[in-house]
């Protein structure tokens, strides 16, 4: 009962809200909404035994004649992006109060929306189900860029809609596939991780469903619509993006794809792992290249997701323990970055580097919070990025020395590119005299981060406690 009411609460609320689009006591309400959410998510997590089972259960019969049914609960793993999801959601909602929009009964209602169909990706247990959550999560994020966004954003809404659409109608052929193996059908996850195929239908099966986790991701080569929907998004809908939606792909690798297809992608994933980590160096490569420090955030992401999905591909215990840090990780120091492109934006009306400079020297409070969500995304020991990277690296090494190499080059390049773009909009010359140091509304966002990142560096048990048992037990049954 639990999980469903943690479910449907946003998305309930979040319809609601879109009635009324010019409230403008919507934005209280959202917030209200969100934060109840996030205390429940916590509750759920204490409450969590990590024995490796699913717990918060709720199964019931919705369409049995089609083996549909509303299967919900949270193990180890989902319970950690449970976690992110409605943690980092009252977050970003928060970084929009002092915004003017337009419809804000609609805009805040997309967004609880998008949160809820995000949490029901993450306790869906039947896959018709998660099929519906998935699809769901994409809705209000089309419309956010669409209606909210800047630049060529419809084209660019347009772009994503297309891309992630397509890649999940071939996922809705492999998951219908899969549910005509038992008789009568089944979508029910027990089902789905115990059917037997041949070589030939797990290879399709593999194929497509990777095809839509690689382009939601994004992994190269489908990556091409993240730079352009990250950099002309409203910065909300950004943060919603990569700190949470991108996980939704890198989590359904683990939750579908190695239990359902393991001999295949034993099989294929060599070629899969040198084609992830040449993308890592290829945009961090272009990342160097970019003068706009909202667009470069974006390719460094790329790079990010990029080993966390390597990782995953490794089938090691240390590999997906590297997969579930990192993932908490970055998608902290996502809305971090974007939140701080964002009050850049709000107080020079630019994210050019080098119209900016100096800023260090008038404000330091920015500079520091800066600072320290920078030293997490390269990944500086004793930050939230250092542990899950570290394992990451080590799980690729421990099986071909090469994927290592390059995938390690893209972290390097990205403590150039994050210092040099730090120095480029911080130091020197000071060129924006008026700039303004943090008030309280963004300390009240920028210091929980900052706080998320040191903790998770010295403590990263508290995730690896939750998740480490239903990790175990998952490549034990493979």
């Amino acid at each position: 009962m639990l999980t469903t009411f943690l479910l449907f609460l946003p998305i309930i609320g979040g319809f609601i809200l879109t009635l009324f689009p010019g409230s403008k006591a919507t934005r209280w309400q959202a917030l209200f909404i969100s934060a109840v959410a996030a205390a429940l998510s916590v509750y759920m997590a204490w409450s969590f035994v990590p024995t490796g089972g699913t717990q918060f259960e709720m199964n019931l019969a919705w369409l049995p004649s089609l083996g549909i049914g509303y299967h919900v609960g949270a193990d180890g793993i989902s319970m950690v992006l449970l976690l992110l999801t409605n943690l980092l959601s009252p977050l970003i909602l928060l970084s929009t109060f002092k915004q003017k929009n337009e419809s804000e009964g609609l805009y805040y209602g997309l967004m609880l929306m998008m949160q809820g169909a995000m949490t029901g990706v993450f306790v869906a247990l039947d896959l018709f189900l998660y099929y519906i959550f998935w699809e769901l999560a994409l809705i209000p994020a089309y419309f956010l860029v669409l209606l909210w966004g800047s630049g060529q954003h419809r084209r660019t809404a347009l772009k994503f809609f297309i891309y992630t659409l397509l890649g999940s109608l071939l996922m809705l052929v492999a998951i219908i596939f899969l549910s005509q193996q038992w008789s009568p059908a089944s979508f029910d996850i027990s089902n789905v991780h115990s059917v037997s195929l041949s070589p030939e239908a797990e290879t399709f099966v593999l194929l497509a469903f990777m095809l839509a986790y690689a382009i939601k991701i994004p992994l190269f080569p489908f990556h091409t619509w993240q730079p352009d929907t990250y950099t002309q998004a409203p910065t909300a809908g950004t943060m919603l993006l990569s700190g949470v939606m991108l996980k939704m792909g890198l989590y359904s690798i683990i939750r579908w794809v190695l239990p359902v297809a393991p001999n295949a992608l034993m099989e294929h994933r060599t070629w899969m792992i040198w084609l992830i980590v040449i993308g890592i160096a290829y945009a961090s490569i272009i990342a160097i290249q970019q003068k706009d420090l909202k667009r470069l955030f974006a390719y460094s992401s790329i790079a990010h997701v990029g080993l966390i999905a390597a990782g995953i591909l490794t089938m090691s215990t240390e590999g997906l323990m590297g997969s579930m840090l990192q993932m908490v990780a970055h998608g902290i120091n996502a809305v971090g970055l974007f939140y701080i492109c964002a009050i850049l934006m709000e107080r020079t009306q630019t994210n050019e580097i080098a119209a900016l400079g100096g800023i260090r020297n008038i404000a330091p409070w920015f500079a520091t919070t800066y600072f320290v969500v920078l030293l997490g995304s390269v990944a500086l020991p004793l930050t939230n990025g250092f542990p899950g990277e570290f394992m990451l690296l080590s799980s690729l090494f421990q099986l071909n020395w090469g994927w290592s190499l390059v995938a390690g080059s893209g972290v390097i390049l990205g403590a150039v590119y994050m210092f040099k773009s730090y120095q480029g909009v911080m130091l020197g010359e000071i060129k924006v005299s008026s700039f303004r140091d943090l008030d309280n509304w963004d300390k009240a966002i920028l210091i929980p981060i900052v706080i998320a990142i040191v903790l998770m560096g010295i403590l990263p048990n508290v995730i690896t406690r939750i998740a480490q048992p239903s990790i175990e037990q998952l490549l034990q049954s493979l």
